[in-house]
């Protein structure tokens, strides 16, 4: 028979100290020590409470970068962007300012997708050449809802598009950061793409490469061609619109 001896230590932790032990002769009772329990419990609350963030952000990254803007080779402008990946899809955030050709300020801009690339919501906050706006939009299943607050004034509107139709508002470049993503370097062949210029229209275009160059993309739009640098990683290095004097360079956060 043996009788065990615990002392409380708190309200919700018992730490065991021994056990008594009958011996064999009926008339003696010794101590057999036991180590102390305690500590190896706190190691372990430690180290889930160190793993449960991480547990949590499983399957999940995070790549962080800058955009440098350039117009008729004069720096213009930037743009912090974070791009996020999960389970669910992929997040766009963005804050930056521009002086020209236009003057911009991006107080917010945040592009949510799912898996496969397909727009489901858009919400910009900031200033166009001093105007204020605030423009809120839900994507599903090619039919778009916005909602425009113009200084102080709200206007609704509703557009229908295509389904896989590419989000590019004027004038921000970060979000071409999801042309990088979705084609990289494996574009083979050309492809006929739908551009949604949110909230004011929606532009056919055509993307390809050339077999000698298959990271640069080239996109045309109404006659005006924009060419992107990305690499194998999926990672957009530059943006090229000559016919408009601009050009961007785009350096990811090396923390990241």
């Amino acid at each position: 028979m043996a009788i065990i001896v615990s002392k409380i230590i708190s309200s919700n932790v018992v730490a065991f100290e021994g056990v008594i032990v009958y011996d064999e002769d009926p008339f003696v009772w010794r101590r057999e020590r036991r180590p102390m329990q305690l500590r190896r419990m706190i190691r372990l609350v430690s180290l889930l409470i160190f793993l449960v963030p991480h547990i949590a952000g499983a399957g999940r990254t995070v790549e962080r970068g800058i955009l440098s803007i350039f117009f008729r080779e004069e720096k213009v402008g930037y743009e912090d962007y974070v791009w996020t990946e999960d389970a669910e899809g992929f997040e766009l955030s963005v804050t930056g300012r521009m002086s020209g050709p236009l003057t911009l300020e991006i107080e917010r801009l945040i592009i949510r997708w799912d898996r496969g690339f397909i727009a489901r919501s858009f919400s910009f906050k900031g200033t166009v050449n001093g105007v204020a706006q605030d423009i809120e939009s839900a994507i599903r299943e090619g039919s778009v809802t916005n909602k425009i607050t113009v200084a102080g004034q709200v206007i609704e509107s509703s557009a229908s598009v295509r389904r896989d139709a590419l989000l590019l508002p004027n004038p921000i470049f970060s979000p071409y950061l999801l042309l990088a993503k979705k084609f990289g370097c494996g574009l083979r062949t050309p492809s006929e793409i739908s551009v949604y210029i949110i909230p004011q229209v929606e532009i056919a275009g055509r993307l390809e490469t050339k077999p000698e160059t298959p990271c640069v993309l080239v996109m045309t739009l109404a006659g005006v061609e924009t060419t992107l640098v990305t690499d194998e990683e999926r990672s957009l290095q530059s943006i090229s619109i000559p016919g408009q004097g601009l050009r961007v360079t785009v350096r990811k956060n090396p923390s990241f």
